[in-house]
């Protein structure tokens, strides 16, 4: 799963990479938790993006209420085509998540954490969805990460891990009128490339810590 992750790189350098327009608000963070609004890229009719701030745990559309959404807080990429909770929002409403590294608990020796991010510290994008769930006056929009199996880099510490697209794929991801087989097939790309895995100490292990400590090597 992906349940932790960091997102620190100034708005500035975010809307260059992401090609947004309008200017970036967003709350930046050593240790983004579930359970609060993160900075999410989606793109418009018109073909332009847009940098919005959605609820980290999907609520599908169909739900009863808005309460289960840290259950959603992931899509695993090899069911979310069957599955009701992410199969319309696959075809219709894919989005980009921005962060600059995630982290991941490598349990066999203990419980050791690791950062893993990009070798050159640069920002990058998880593959994502969202969705818009509305019950008389209440409207959430909510969003979640994909993830799939681990690949040689990460098998060391945990089975899965989120999906990245790479940059020259972003407007295909994004674009709700490209053919839901292409788009899949971006979730295989090897994006992984540049990723490296760092040891760090146990402050992170409190989503509560939000400073620099989270990302110190050990």
């Amino acid at each position: 799963m992906c349940g932790r992750y960091s997102l620190t790189t100034d708005a500035a350098t975010l809307a260059e990479h992401f090609q947004v327009l309008r200017q970036i608000r967003f709350q930046p963070g050593y240790n983004i938790a579930p359970s609060r609004k993160i900075l999410t890229v989606v793109e418009l009719d018109d073909g332009s993006r847009k940098a919005v701030n959605l609820f980290w745990g999907l609520v599908p559309s169909w739900a009863k209420d808005s309460k289960n959404s840290s259950h959603l807080i992931n899509a695993r990429m090899e069911t979310l085509r069957e599955k009701p909770s992410f199969r319309s929002a696959f075809k219709h409403r894919r989005c980009l998540i921005p962060a600059d590294g995630f982290y991941e608990w490598e349990s066999r020796n203990g419980k050791q954490a690791f950062h893993i991010h990009r070798d050159d510290r640069q920002p990058f994008a998880f593959a994502g969805l969202w969705e818009q769930w509305q019950h008389d006056t209440e409207t959430l929009y909510s969003c979640t990460i994909i993830t799939t199996a681990a690949n040689a880099l990460m098998q060391p510490i945990h089975e899965r891990m989120p999906v990245i697209i790479s940059p020259e794929h972003y407007h295909d991801w994004l674009n709700k009128a490209a053919d839901a087989d292409h788009a899949y097939r971006l979730l295989n790309a090897p994006a992984y490339t540049h990723m490296i895995a760092t040891s760090v100490g146990d402050w992170v292990n409190n989503p509560r810590h939000e400073d620099e400590r989270c990302i110190a090597p050990i």
